[in-house]
C-alpha cells in the first residue's frame, strides 16, 4: 500500500496533468445552461465515408464495439494501428469504433487527417469533431471520432462544459448507427483531466442529456476516456450511469499504464457503458501498447428487429 501511494504521489509531482487545481472551479451551471453555453463546433466537425465501403454480412446478430484513446498516433504507429483494427484477435474486425485523441492535420502527426485515413483503410463511415482551439494552440487538444460499417445519422458534436487549464475544452460526439429497423445510439467521449470530480460528472451528464433527446428505449452505448483517475470519480461514474440503467462488464480494471521511474502507474480512465441491449462479453486488450491507454472491447447481441443489415 505504501509503495502504491508513493507511486501515485510521485506521478502527481512529475505529471501535473493529473493534478486538479482549485483554479478550475467555474461557476456551477444547470444542465440547460450548460447546453446553451456550448460554443459552436461546426468548423471542427467532419462527416465522411471510405472511398470503398466494406460491407458486413447480410444477417447480423452480434456487434463488436471498440473504445480506444489512440493518443494521436501518426506515421508508422498509425499504420500499425490500422493493422491492429483489421487483424487483432480481440479488437480486430469491429463493426463500430469510438476513438479519442484523434488528430486532424496537425504537425505532430504529419498533417494527416487521421479519422479519414483510418476510415478509408477500414472501409467505414466516420464522423469526427474537436473542441475549439485555445489561443496558445499547444497541440494538446485533439478530437474524438466514431467509425462504423453502417451509416451514421443524427450526428451531434458536443463541446463539454467546464474549461481545463489554459481555457482548454474537451469534446464528445454522438451518432445513431442504422442497423435494420432499430437505431443504436453511440457516444465517444473525451473528458477533461484537470478539473474537480463534480465537474467531470457534469461533463458526463451533458452527454446523457443529449441522449435524453432520443427515445428512452433506444439501445445506447456511451464509451471513451472519462479521465476518472480519482477513486471517487470511479465511484461517482458508477452511480451516474447505473442510475440511468446503464451497465458495464469491464468493471474497474485499469485501462491506462505509464511508468514512473520504473514503477507502473495504472489508472481506470476508460469505459464502455451499455443500455437497452444485451452484452455478451467484454474486455481490455492489454497486448496493444501503441498508446498509454489500452483499447476496450465489447460484443453486444442485437435485439429482435435489428438483425437485418441495412444497405
Amino acid at each position: 500500500m505504501f509503495l502504491s501511494n508513493f507511486v501515485i504521489l510521485l506521478a502527481l509531482t512529475l505529471f501535473p496533468s493529473l493534478i486538479v487545481s482549485v483554479q478550475h472551479r467555474p461557476k456551477k451551471n444547470s444542465p440547460a445552461e450548460i447546453q446553451q453555453k456550448q460554443p459552436r463546433t461546426d468548423p471542427l466537425f467532419e462527416v465522411g465515408r471510405a472511398s470503398r465501403l466494406r460491407h458486413g454480412p447480410e444477417t447480423v446478430t452480434e456487434l463488436k464495439i471498440i473504445s480506444y484513446n489512440i493518443r494521436w498516433r501518426g506515421g508508422e504507429d498509425l499504420r500499425e494501428l490500422i493493422k491492429v483494427f483489421r487483424n487483432d484477435p480481440q479488437i480486430g474486425g469491429a463493426a463500430v469504433l469510438g476513438l479519442q485523441e484523434v488528430d486532424r492535420k496537425k504537425k505532430r502527426t504529419e498533417n494527416v487527417n487521421t479519422a479519414r485515413l483510418i476510415a478509408d483503410e477500414l472501409g467505414m463511415y466516420y464522423a469526427w469533431t474537436a473542441p475549439p482551439a485555445t489561443t496558445t494552440e499547444n497541440e494538446e487538444e485533439t478530437g474524438v471520432a466514431i467509425m462504423s460499417l453502417y451509416p451514421l445519422t443524427d450526428i451531434q458534436p458536443l463541446v463539454l462544459p467546464h474549461e481545463g487549464p489554459g481555457h482548454r475544452r474537451r469534446a464528445a460526439l454522438g451518432a445513431t448507427v442504422k442497423i435494420g429497423a432499430t437505431p443504436l445510439r453511440i457516444y465517444s467521449v473525451h473528458s477533461e483531466t484537470r478539473i474537480p470530480v463534480e465537474l467531470k460528472m457534469e461533463q458526463l451528464q451533458a452527454v446523457l442529456q443529449d441522449l435524453d433527446k432520443h427515445d428512452a428505449g433506444m439501445p445506447a452505448i456511451v464509451l471513451g476516456d472519462f479521465n476518472t483517475w480519482e477513486p471517487s470519480a470511479v465511484t461517482k461514474t458508477h452511480k451516474l450511469f447505473e442510475g440511468k440503467n446503464f451497465r458495464t462488464l469491464i468493471g474497474n480494471q485499469p485501462t491506462f499504464l505509464r511508468k514512473i521511474l520504473f514503477f507502473p502507474l495504472e489508472l481506470k480512465l476508460d469505459w464502455i457503458w451499455v443500455r437497452n441491449i444485451e452484452v455478451i462479453k467484454a474486455g481490455i486488450d492489454r497486448s496493444i501498447s501503441l498508446s498509454d491507454h489500452w483499447p476496450l472491447w465489447t460484443i453486444v447481441k442485437l435485439p429482435a428487429g435489428m438483425e437485418k443489415k441495412s444497405r
